[in-house]
């Protein structure tokens, strides 16, 4: 087990990850911001989804995924369709151009870590990855973490 000052830097250096993730949020086109961005991903990555799906898989509310989806809808990035086990519900599905829109984010991201990582080794960029995935999957599912430490 690490020492309790190792803790505390660590969560100062994950506290300073959030200026990194503005600066990718910067770098997404103006018509798609993160979090629209983030419903095509998850679309991408787990194909079709319920609006509740969603807002599980980003760990938001409802209403918060709800404005999200209502973006690329309206964008026609992505369509509502019947969902055929329950007709009164609708699943969302990448259209055509909401491959294309992920397509330009994924470059866009790409150009930015190729241009300021130039100078990691492939060695070191597959440590820090399979080391944020070891952190993330000792967190286990996304969910609210209580402030006042682990329930006993």
């Amino acid at each position: 087990m690490a020492a309790p000052s190792q803790y505390a830097e660590l969560a100062r250096q994950l506290s300073s990850i959030g200026a990194l993730r503005r600066g990718l949020a910067r770098s997404l086109p103006v018509e798609c911001p993160s979090g629209p961005a983030s419903v095509l991903a998850l679309l991408a990555r787990h194909g079709e989804l319920r609006t509740g799906g969603v807002a599980e898989l980003l760990a938001v509310d409802t209403s918060v995924s709800s404005r999200h989806v209502a973006h690329v809808v309206e964008r026609g990035w992505v369509e509502r369709a019947p969902d055929p086990h329950d007709r009164r519900s609708r699943i969302l599905r990448l259209t055509p151009a909401g491959r294309e829109m992920l397509a330009e984010l994924h470059r866009r991201t790409t150009d930015l870590f190729a241009r300021n990582l130039h100078d990691w080794t492939d060695d070191e960029i597959g440590r820090l990855i399979s080391m944020l995935a070891r952190l993330r999957d000792s967190f286990g599912p996304c969910r609210p973490l209580p402030l006042d430490g682990p329930e006993s």
